[in-house]
């Protein structure tokens, strides 16, 4: 009788002995498994900073062919994507070949108001164009900035008149999205007179 006692205690022992390193080993797979899966599916930092770095790194060139000169500029993606994005779509759909410079001062050339095509209309010229939201940055307005037209309110922005100052332009630090520089053809800029002719705009990118 004592015999049958031992052998069932020993049989219990082996079971609940066996059920615990079960229940261990079971938990700690399931554990590592669930921490691989979560660690997995996390973009890695350095995938991040190589994201950021290509945007940043990203070159787009505009050049302004007119008969006075060519008018090479810079553009700032990083700063004013959108602004950039409109710009290089409207020059290569061939929006501003034949557009005229419509405000030229001691200071500042304009165009792109795609009214100034017709002559009939040049009381009008200044007016035309569509809305585009404001993209204030913290580039400063030096010579050769190139800047987006707008009206009273400071969010919106007109999405085709665009303007080049000859001088320093601090005032319109904060208040103007800038877009681009020039790099080459101030030349250009400088000579530009009312009527001048935008003969076309082409765009590079890399």
């Amino acid at each position: 009788m004592e015999q049958k006692y031992i052998i069932l205690a020993v049989v219990v022992f082996v079971a609940v002995l066996g059920g615990i390193i079960w229940l261990t080993n079971g938990d700690r797979d399931t554990n590592s498994n669930n921490y691989a899966q979560v660690q997995n599916s996390q973009p890695s930092d350095n995938q991040n900073t190589m994201t950021q770095e290509e945007a940043t790194k990203k070159i787009v060139k505009a050049t302004i062919k007119t008969a006075k000169g060519n008018i090479v500029l810079d553009l700032y993606p990083d700063v004013a994507p959108k602004t950039v994005d409109n710009f290089v779509t409207k020059a290569k759909a061939g929006y501003f070949n034949g557009l005229k410079f419509h405000r030229v001062e001691d200071w500042v050339i304009q165009g792109g108001d795609p009214l100034s095509r017709d002559e009939s209309k040049k009381q009008l010229w200044g007016t035309g164009g569509g809305d585009i939201s404001t993209e204030l940055n913290a580039k400063p307005f030096i010579v050769g900035a190139l800047g987006v037209a707008r009206g009273r309110d400071i969010n919106i922005s007109n999405d085709s008149q665009f303007f080049i100052v000859k001088k320093d332009a601090q005032f319109l630090n904060n208040q103007y999205t800038l877009f681009g520089q020039v790099v080459s053809g101030m030349e250009a800029v400088n000579q530009i007179a009312i009527g001048d002719v935008i003969e076309k705009i082409s765009v590079s990118e890399n």
